[in-house]
């Protein structure tokens, strides 16, 4: 049974800050520890409430002190920032996590579990390697149009030209380019090699995920957006309802209200970056079907896609829709039921 002890914790590197409360609004002990002694301190303790920001390595942090009994309550870093005062200082930190840990109003992150941080890791190295890779395919592209080599629209064009151009002696490329530029095709194909291997993995893990299966049931939404929605939110049931949720993913419009004069804006494009763009690029996908398949024949969701893009045009259509899939997914999630459309119409993304 926990007490109403509060401890705060500054996650740091090697030196970790940690302020204690007793009373509201007063630091009753502080002390600054080494790593090599941070978890003993917690099992030296009687159960308490124990806050910290939700970075990196906070979560692996949480389940260590969880395992000897206390509370942990990690707080979104951004909503603790405006309760420090004065300078920045790991002192002020701590200080003002106990006194946004008392606004109601914000709500904890849940500790990720260790399957989430794999399946996050893994998104994360695939997000950061199809970086790299348009990034050395969009500089392959540009030196080879100064050269006067068009490649034609499409990343899988790239790598066959260039390679063509290299091989072929008559080419216009310079003989002293043309072992430069293998490299730059080796390492797009071993990018692509490991992009394949992750998914691979992925692939793997969600079989053994009921949750992933129930997801991807879901029009436009496959592998990626159904195992990033498990790693990255959590437990979903911790929104109250479907809006809610879409409010997180930043899939809701910024209000500019005051008085009697209510006024909604652009989306207000907060939660995770990443996970935002997956689910847009999955409304555009259904979108493009829609459009395709219009003529014969489309469900309900589709059809209202295609009539919405005709009266605001495709990129808020598609923004919208995206906003009707994470209601979706927290349908699904909360219900733990499979998506059932009029008819199938077999689109993934």
């Amino acid at each position: 049974m926990h007490n109403d002890t509060l401890i705060a914790v500054d996650v740091a590197k090697s030196v970790f800050e940690i302020a204690v409360s007793e009373l509201p609004g007063k630091v009753t002990e502080r002390c600054r520890l080494p790593r090599s002694k941070f978890v003993a301190f917690f099992a030296n303790r009687p159960a308490a409430t124990v806050i910290m920001e939700a970075c990196g390595s906070s979560h692996h942090w949480g389940r260590q002190i969880a395992r000897l009994g206390h509370r942990i309550q990690l707080l979104p870093p951004q909503h603790v920032r405006p309760y420090v005062r004065g300078n920045k200082t790991d002192r002020s930190d701590v200080k003002g996590m106990l006194e946004a840990y008392r606004n109601a109003d914000i709500h904890p992150v849940p500790v990720k579990s260790i399957e989430q941080q794999i399946l996050a890791t893994l998104h994360r190295l695939r997000s950061s390697w199809v970086a790299e890779r348009t990034a050395k395919s969009n500089t392959l592209r540009g030196l080879l149009r100064e050269l006067g080599v068009v490649i034609p629209v499409g990343a899988r064009h790239v790598v066959p030209h260039a390679w063509a151009l290299i091989e072929d002696a008559e080419s216009v490329l310079p003989e002293a380019l043309r072992a430069p530029f293998a490299e730059v095709c080796e390492e797009l194909r071993t990018l692509g090699q490991r992009i394949e291997q992750i998914e691979t993995q992925l692939k793997a893990l969600a079989e053994q995920m009921p949750e992933v299966t129930r997801l991807r049931s879901i029009p436009g939404v496959g592998l990626l957006i159904a195992t990033a929605v498990v790693a990255f939110v959590g437990d979903i049931h911790r929104f109250r309802s479907a809006r809610h949720f879409a409010s997180y993913l930043g899939l809701t419009p910024r209000e500019y209200s005051s008085g009697s004069k209510r006024r909604l804006g652009r989306i207000s494009k907060r939660g995770d970056v990443y996970l935002r763009m997956l689910i847009i690029h999955g409304a555009r996908s259904i979108l493009g079907h829609a459009k395709r398949q219009e003529a014969h024949g489309v469900d309900r969701l589709r059809r209202w896609a295609v009539q919405l893009e005709k009266r605001v045009g495709h990129n808020k259509a598609a923004v919208a829709l995206a906003n009707k899939l994470a209601r979706l997914l927290w349908a699904l999630c909360t219900s733990e039921r499979t998506y059932t459309p009029a008819h199938e119409a077999g689109v993934a993304a």
